[in-house]
């Protein structure tokens, strides 16, 4: 599978809260933010993506080691979009009954919280305890 090859797999948002290993875990609203502000604030997604893997020259520095890989989403009907163009994050973050809170990469250098259903699939970034 391409995306697992590549990318890592993509979780819908209640697995995406149980798949971190032992003292790991999914980081809230509140961490990504202070990531994202720490690292140069809404324009932090050059400092964060690879240097390699995304297209149309949207590589980024790689400044602090976060490797971001724009391994897209799956969507509500299960299709896998925008591979090699942005990438997506949950965060352990509720926001209403159906939907959560995620962070987007995409090929610009912004990083923008967005608020999706919880059955589409991003990837997940696990943090240590």
């Amino acid at each position: 599978m391409l995306i697992a090859t590549n990318y890592g797999e993509l979780y819908d948002w209640n697995t995406a809260k149980t798949i971190c290993p032992e003292n790991w875990y999914l980081p809230s609203r509140q961490e990504w933010e202070a990531l994202v502000k720490v690292s140069g604030g809404k324009k932090a997604g050059k400092k964060l993506k690879a240097k390699r893997g995304w297209n149309q020259q949207g590589e980024g520095t790689d400044e602090y080691g976060f490797t971001a890989l724009p391994g897209g989403y799956r969507n509500s009907n299960g299709h896998f979009d925008n591979v090699d163009n942005n990438g997506r994050w949950w965060t352990a973050t509720e926001d209403s009954d159906g939907y959560a809170y995620n962070r987007y990469i995409y090929n610009g250098d912004n990083v923008i919280e967005l608020n999706n259903d919880k059955n589409i699939g991003l990837s997940v970034r696990c943090i240590a305890d």
